[in-house]
């Protein structure tokens, strides 16, 4: 008989290692499959963080020429380490791309999903269980989004829970070895240095182990820990000595708190924030408010509704059972800090500050998904209900995912057609140096440095400028400024403008009566919308007259053709809002021509039915409607805005 027992324990063993295989394979072909795509294109904060590995990689420096600098200066903030040295180590096997970088991030992903289903196994001693703990993560919207990006926040699930991982193992004993107060350490280590939010979620984090100095025996383990801690922050004490406030430049940008307001004010700001960043509706339902959020797309759920559901029913089990267990009150005040730094700033609900969330949802699952599985057969139905509903959800969230890929606003938010209409472009003509002149806050440059790295042109082929400083007469100038004077454009894609600096400025006249026909289509414009929000819209148009419409050149906007929009109720009979919109015609379009514009919409603000009007217009002179042409018209039914 203890025979048999022994192999039906050696056979269940292999069972949940076999299943969690699969699950962790499958994960691993769903998190890969289409990353170099989706996203299309690349953020800039992706080309800054890879094109400082690729660095790295190959000299040591980053793009300042700073030798392994503990923080990557960019942008007015400071990239966090760890994840661009473990690119690095990538880009020295592979060589800098977007698919291995966007591959690393999925790894990541899938690894933090294996540290969860070790999780979940101990917390409930059910192999099963953490199988079904990884399927759950690995199947979650907020996971997956944050494993398609590189940027620093792809890691941080990972390194979150493996701090819960660490910590739950070293729970278990009387006293921590110095190998369990070693684990724990590096864990809040990497928390620290991962994410900006964790140069205060970190040292949250450290203070909360005094939860665990309840016998005298562990308080000397709280103590080693601690100490251990405080030599892994050295390297940031001294990196703040050297550059005074790099660490909170950004910080101050992005909150609430100025010297203006009172500690009152501050103190009830914080508290909305926090409770609205604790949104189960914002969770399961509408997602992240900001549309331009990297990461997320605009109206998908972050957490499936079964998780969250397993999530509640779990935190209900914890404190019926375990509540005076020292790991799971750790585990709440853990879960209750991981919102303070993403409350401390302007914006609500921010699912790259709220990043830490998921690992304690997904780990609150494991104690429903046990009690579930070992109920009766009423529990049982409910568990595998449960099952399907999020792999049915799960894949209706992928199908979503893959579509976005076409839409307007995330090509914008990721420069794709960078590479090509900018880059590309600017190398064909042939003049040198080509000069990157930036607006304040828009840092175009580190587009073009990534991605002639990636195919071999030399830096200084580029020469970068000041923003106050004026490329030189007849130069050929990449830019993300909207203004300029007497300049001869190239080519555009939002905010990148390819230019010649200081030509002849053109004669400017009204276009002849002929000129104003066109043909204005938007094939992929929505039936819906939010009240008051805005929707980009891609609009095809084709000159139907009998003159060449004239490109914007910047040097008489009065006369510049544009595409704009009006917004009038459902009989087309009254305008509602006149003159909304606006999308520039870059480069000249002769008749028969066509070209595809990018044209932004900001919905009414009272719902309703009603008809949206485009129209290609010469500024200071007429709308081509007023002169016969005929504009597309859309009925769209604009929703109210309430949810947000």
């Amino acid at each position: 008989m203890l025979k048999a027992d022994r192999v039906r324990g050696f056979l269940s063993r292999r069972g949940a290692a076999l299943a969690l295989l699969l699950v962790l394979a499958g994960g691993a072909v769903c998190y890969a499959w289409g990353a170099p795509v989706n996203p299309p294109g690349f953020f800039i904060d992706e080309s800054s963080v890879a094109y400082n590995a690729h660095l790295v990689a190959t000299t040591g420096r980053d793009e300042h020429g700073v030798l392994f600098p503990t923080y990557f200066l960019a942008f007015g903030d400071c990239k966090n380490p760890t994840y661009v040295y473990l690119l690095a180590a990538v880009f020295r096997l592979t060589g800098p791309g977007i698919a291995p970088a966007r591959y690393l991030s999925a790894a990541l992903g899938v690894s933090a999903a294996f540290v969860l289903a070790l999780l979940g196994a101990e917390l409930t001693g059910r192999r099963g269980v953490g199988v079904l703990t990884a399927l759950t993560a690995l199947l979650t919207p907020w996971l997956f989004q944050l494993s398609r990006v590189v940027v620093e926040v792809a890691m941080y699930p990972l390194v979150v829970a493996l701090l819960l991982l660490c910590l739950h193992r070293a729970s278990r004993k009387a006293a921590w070895r110095l190998s369990d107060a070693l684990c724990v350490a590096a864990a809040l280590a990497l928390v620290t240095y991962t994410y900006s939010t964790g140069r205060l979620f970190g040292p949250l984090l450290a203070l909360g182990l005094v939860l665990f100095a309840s016998r005298r025996e562990r308080l000397r383990s709280v103590l080693l820990t601690w100490a251990l801690y405080a030599l892994s922050l050295v390297p940031l004490v001294v990196f703040n000595l050297r550059h005074p406030g790099a660490l909170t430049e950004r910080f101050g940008y992005i909150t609430y708190i100025t010297p203006q307001t009172t500690y009152a004010e501050d103190a009830r700001r914080f508290v909305e924030h926090y409770f609205r960043n604790l949104s189960p509706w914002r969770m399961v339902v509408t997602g992240d408010p900001n549309a331009y959020q990297l990461a997320s797309i605009e109206g998908a759920p972050l957490v499936l509704a079964a998780t969250f559901a397993l999530a509640a029913l779990g935190a209900l089990l914890v404190f019926k059972h375990q509540r005076r267990d020292a790991w799971w009150r750790y585990f709440f005040y853990a879960l209750a800090a991981s919102v303070v730094p993403a409350s401390l700033t302007n914006e609500y609900f921010h699912s790259l500050r709220l990043s830490p969330v998921p690992v304690f949802v997904f780990a609150l699952a494991a104690p429903a998904l046990a009690w579930l599985s070992e109920g009766g057969r009423a529990r049982r139905a409910a568990l595998v209900s449960l099952v399907v509903l999020t792999l049915a959800q799960g894949a209706l969230f992928r199908r979503q995912y893959a579509e976005s890929a076409a839409w307007p606003l995330r090509l914008h938010i990721y420069d794709s057609d960078y590479a090509r209409v900018i880059l590309t472009t600017a190398l064909a003509q042939g003049s040198r140096p080509i000069y990157l002149s930036d607006a304040n806050g828009v840092p175009g440059y580190i587009q073009a440095f990534w991605y002639s790295t990636l195919r071999g042109v030399p830096l200084s082929d580029f020469k970068r400028i000041a923003a106050d400083d004026k490329p030189p007469s007849g130069a050929l100038v990449i830019t993300t400024k909207d203004v300029c004077v007497n300049c001869r454009v190239i080519a555009e894609s939002a905010p990148y403008t390819l230019y010649y600096a200081d030509t002849p400025a053109r004669p400017h006249a009204p276009l002849p009566e002929g000129a104003f026909r066109a043909r204005v289509e938007a094939p992929d414009a929505p039936l819906t919308m939010r009240a008051g929000k805005q929707e980009p819209l891609r609009v095809l148009v084709r000159n139907e007259g009998d003159a060449v419409w004239p490109g914007r050149d910047w040097s008489a906007d009065a006369l510049q053709v544009e595409l704009g929009n009006h917004w009038l109720d459902a009989s087309a009979a009254r305008e509602v809002a006149h003159d909304d919109g606006r999308a520039p015609l870059v480069g000249d379009l002769a008749p028969g021509g066509e070209r595809e514009f990018r044209l932004t919409v900001n919905a009414p603000k009272e719902p309703g039915d009603y008809v949206l009007e485009i129209d290609m217009v010469q500024e200071g002179v007429s709308w081509f409607a007023l002169k016969g042409s005929s504009p597309a018209r859309l009925r769209v039914k604009v929703e109210s805005g309430w949810l947000d």
